[in-house]
């Protein structure tokens, strides 16, 4: 899987698999689609902070999470998040109630 390029920032929309290569705090690998990355925050060379969602296994958001990364160590999903809507059994409508 291709990692993210550094001086590159991740971009809105994008997934991201996040595994100790990203930062320790994930011995649990997780996936994240990125909201914004936070360059307004001043952190360690190397460091960044991205706003994401956290997925679950069937690309649904279970958190929105703040997190401290290393990009280089951001590993990119090949996988394009599935719209919700067009899922069987699951309208926008229904959502709502």
């Amino acid at each position: 899987m291709p990692q993210q390029t550094a001086g590159q920032g991740p971009r809105p929309g994008e997934l991201f698999l996040l595994t100790r290569a990203a930062s320790p705090q994930f011995v649990r690998p997780i996936m994240v689609r990125v909201i914004r990355h936070r360059t307004d925050l001043t952190t360690y060379d190397g460091w960044t902070w991205i706003e994401c969602y956290q997925l679950d296994a069937r690309g649904d958001a279970l958190a929105r999470r703040e997190l401290f990364v290393m990009p280089a160590g951001l590993i990119r999903s090949g996988d394009k998040p599935v719209d919700f809507r067009a899922r069987s059994g699951r309208s926008a409508r229904a959502l709502r109630r």
